[in-house]
């Protein structure tokens, strides 16, 4: 069989690290990305890309985690890198604070984040109407910056970016043996997925270069980021809501939440909204399909729905992912050869 032709459809974050895991683990493959929309115009680009999963009730706690450790193993090494800085991931120091003390004290990725801990009464201090808090390290993409490394990456080894509108997984079966399905929210439509949901997030991202340090709420709604080079306040969770237009009556909400937790941000400058559609459902869809047209069959792999918690897990899922590629490249494989019995 010739070299398998695979195509990633979607230019996220789970996209190119799905089509960059493919290439390490079936370096024999030509791969394409297919996506009506790169950097800067994907909603990976909008994300905080902070390293502090969201809990997923459909998947199990231990593969939530494992996916976590995958990822922040995988990111930690290139903080520790000459690319830290052009791929935009450092690490970053601060709290989650709690009105009431949470029924789980320890969440399950505690031991992967770095140095966490309780936070003591005097750090406390600093946010009055909070009662319990957690200290610890963790990992922040700056999501353009690090969106654009990945791209750099995987058109250096080869693969091919498409800019492309894919209304229909099947279109693509006379071109390519194995379609890797990373369309986040377009899933809903592109496979009639009615399990999946948005979740729509307004943020802004501000000139505060003094706040050095995260600090987010316990319920996740209100939330400080410091990047590299612009603060991310945030933040909305509108279930069902396909809106990609700011609304100003939001934006002085997040921007007044942000401030009670550091007052210091009233200072901020050059506020800039974004909004995103989170794509959401019960658990990530993972898995491999067969799809099949009079006789015609043709493979592939989804990886999709992650939520709000695509950074936190995307080098994990799509380690799994490219996986799955490498079975449906097997029983290709195995078709072919058997044919030719």
């Amino acid at each position: 069989m010739a070299a398998p032709k695979v195509a990633v459809v979607g230019a996220g974050v789970i996209g190119l690290s799905t089509a960059q895991c493919i290439m390490e683990t079936c370096p024999g493959c030509s791969i394409t990305v297919l996506s009506d929309q790169f950097s800067p115009n994907t909603t990976s680009d909008v994300a905080a890309g902070m390293l502090i999963p969201h809990t997923c009730p459909g998947t199990p706690t231990h593969v939530q985690k494992q996916w976590f450790r995958e990822t922040f193993t995988y990111l930690f090494a290139i903080s520790n890198s000459a690319e830290a800085s052009e791929a935009g991931v450092h690490l970053v120091s601060g709290w989650q604070v709690f009105k009431n003390t949470p029924k789980e004290e320890l969440p399950f990725w505690s031991d992967v984040v770095l140095g966490f801990r309780p936070m003591s009464k005097a750090e406390l201090q600093k946010f009055p109407q909070h009662r319990f808090g957690q200290a610890f390290m963790t990992l922040k993409c700056d999501c353009p910056s690090y969106l654009l490394w990945l791209e750099k990456r995987l058109k250096a080894a080869g693969v091919q970016m498409q800019t492309r509108k894919v209304a229909d997984l099947w279109e693509l079966h006379s071109k390519y043996n194995v379609v890797v399905n990373c369309a986040g929210i377009g899933a809903h439509q592109l496979v009639g997925d009615e399990k999946l949901f948005p979740i729509r997030g307004q943020v802004l991202k501000v000139h505060a270069p003094w706040v050095k340090n995260f600090i987010r709420d316990g319920d996740g709604l209100t939330y400080i980021y410091p990047g590299i080079h612009r603060v991310t306040l945030g933040g909305t969770r509108e279930k069902d809501n396909w809106s990609l237009s700011p609304d100003p009556g939001a934006t002085k909400d997040i921007f007044d939440r942000c401030c009670s937790l550091e007052p210091s941000l009233r200072g901020a400058q050059e506020i800039e909204v974004k909004v995103g559609l989170r794509p959401a459902r019960q658990c990530v869809r993972l898995q491999r399909e067969v799809l099949s047209q009079g006789g015609v069959k043709l493979q592939v792999v989804h990886n999709y729905g992650h939520g709000a918690g695509g950074f936190s897990v995307h080098r994990g899922t799509a380690k799994e992912a490219a996986h799955l590629v490498g079975e449906c490249i097997a029983a290709l494989q195995d078709s072919s050869s058997r044919a030719k019995l």
